[in-house]
């Protein structure tokens, strides 16, 4: 997307990748709803899983087919030019990803990737063990209220990507903290034997916080990149929020078995 798109639109942009992701990731809740993942423990997960690659598999076809990146890159570099958001290249300056970050802007990009690697922790620390905790603590279905959350995500996703461009992402991170927050807090006070539907404006309120994060932090980390230095900056980003994806259930699941799982949600 950043290799396509002009700074000013890469919000816009991740917004409508997050919500053709979300929605992905609603057709794997629909399949596990179908194959009744929640439901049985101990079910046959073959059928299940090749049905989720397949997917995953024609979205491939779909993108070597229909995206034209190189023609793409190239108008995007000159529309960049022309509007003044990156500079024409020169003798004294032959390449755009030359270009070395200033102390202030290094210091940026460092404590942009720490706040990606610890709300990923954060938010994964509870969205991998949900199923587990729903199942067996709440007494949930935890596939439909998951699609709650990616619904709610779905729908806030063009106009927090347009809310950034107005008031800047950075504000509008710290309200997605806030909501996601508040959201993970109410959600501690919710017991067994409490009706499912109380659930779903808790997870509504998770997601839409969640959207507002995602959209808007990984333009910031792009935005400190400089012509060809895009993909460099993107692969900052994925190790910070990768590497927290993989921390995050290992780490919680040492202190859940350490205070139990009821405690540390």
């Amino acid at each position: 997307m950043p290799d396509v798109t002009v700074k000013p639109l890469r919000s816009k942009g991740n917004a409508i990748i997050n919500l053709t992701g979300t929605a992905g990731g609603i057709l794997v809740l629909v399949l596990g709803m179908v194959f009744a993942t929640s439901k049985n423990k101990y079910m046959q997960y073959t059928p299940y899983v090749i049905a989720v690659t397949s997917i995953m598999l024609l979205g491939l076809i779909i993108f070597l087919l229909t995206v034209k990146e190189k023609k793409w890159a190239e108008e995007m570099a000159e529309e960049s030019i022309r509007l003044g958001i990156e500079e024409a290249p020169t003798e004294e300056n032959d390449s755009a990803d030359k270009r070395k970050l200033s102390v202030a802007e290094l210091k940026s990009l460092l404590l942009i990737l720490a706040s990606v690697a610890l709300w990923y922790i954060g938010y994964n620390s509870i969205t991998s063990k949900y199923s587990v905790y729903a199942t067996n603590i709440l007494g949930f279905d935890y596939n439909f209220t998951l699609i709650i959350a990616q619904a709610a995500a779905i729908v806030s996703y063009i106009p927090v990507g347009q809310i950034a461009s107005k008031v800047g992402r950075r504000k509008t991170i710290l309200a997605g903290i806030i909501m996601l927050a508040t959201a993970f807090f109410v959600g501690h006070f919710i017991n067994p034997g409490v009706p499912q539907a109380i659930m779903y404006p808790v997870f509504i309120l998770a997601g839409m916080g969640w959207a507002t994060i995602n959209v808007n932090s990984f333009p910031m980390v792009v935005e400190l990149a400089k012509g060809g230095d895009v993909g460099k900056y993107t692969g900052y980003y994925y190790t910070a929020s990768m590497a927290a994806q993989i921390v995050a259930p290992i780490l919680s699941g040492i202190l859940y078995d350490a205070f139990g799982m009821r405690i540390m949600f």
